[in-house]
């Protein structure tokens, strides 16, 4: 999602400060410090996060030092600075039971250990600075991604069976177009929560794999229906966690487009046919 960031931006000719896990850790208040200090951004946008759900599972620690104290240390100091910041927060702080999607009139209730650090980055960024919008996405896929959605060709390849499940919905997002959205939303300079997806009625994770198949050229025969609950997991997922905004067409954001017309943009500039 930085890398999408930060060629978007470059392509407008912004002025982009770009850092990896290993140059800044963004929940070192020290180092946060320094480098706004160098670099005096005007905006700033946190694209990172620690989004591996069972390793979060499993390390409390670190989990909430990436996902929540880090947003509030970069919070603290764009507010010093009097820069805006735009966070990105995830799908998974609702539980999933609710039919249909969610909006930000629905109250989170996050299921496990990933969701509840990204649910209190959410707060502790807001309490830090009234400049700060929230970003709530889902679904991520792009280059260089390493998610199961970004990497479906890639596994196609071996002729192995691909497993895919069946009964977990969501609202699948282009990480180029995410990334577009992001920019749209610092320029813009209006502080809140958004939810930002493709648009389309959502997608089970063996929907979008068949049609990334399809799109592809690929052998669909590859794919393995599997249930949610054959899945040993350490941490729970919503069964469905699909977006929509109530406030982006409101204030003059034009509707995301479908899924599946960013999914053939994805595979096309992977080269993959």
């Amino acid at each position: 999602m930085g890398r999408a960031v930060v060629e978007h931006c470059k392509s407008r000719d912004d002025e982009v400060f770009a850092y990896d896990h290993k140059s800044l850790d963004i929940a070192d208040e020290a180092q946060v410090g320094d480098a706004f200090d160098n670099d005096r951004p005007e905006i700033v946008i946190n694209c990172a996060a620690w989004t591996d759900v069972d390793g979060c599972e499993l390390d409390h620690e670190r989990a909430h030092r990436a996902n929540a104290r880090g947003p509030e240390m970069l919070a603290s100091h764009s507010r010093r600075i009097r820069a805006g910041l735009i966070t990105i927060s995830t799908d998974y702080v609702f539980d999933g039971e609710k039919e249909g999607f969610y909006t930000q009139r629905d109250d989170p209730n996050p299921q496990s250990v990933y969701a509840l650090s990204k649910l209190e980055g959410e707060r502790r960024a807001c309490a830090a600075s009234a400049r700060t919008t929230v970003v709530r996405t889902g679904w991520v896929f792009g280059t260089g991604g390493k998610n199961f959605l970004s990497r479906i060709t890639e596994y196609a390849e071996s002729g192995k069976p691909l497993k895919a499940i069946t009964d977990a919905y969501g609202t699948p997002t282009y990480s180029v177009d995410l990334a577009a959205r992001l920019r749209e939303l610092a320029l813009l300079d209006l502080p809140g929560l958004y939810h930002v997806v493709n648009g389309g009625a959502g997608a089970s994770f063996e929907e979008f794999a068949r049609e990334s198949l399809i799109v592809a050229g690929r052998d669909t025969s590859l794919i393995e229906s599997v249930s949610m609950d054959t899945l040993s997991r350490p941490a729970p997922r919503p069964r469905n966690s699909r977006l929509r905004c109530i406030v982006s067409e409101a204030i003059g954001l034009k509707p995301m487009r479908h899924w599946r017309e960013s999914l053939e943009s994805f595979i096309r500039l992977a080269g993959v046919s």
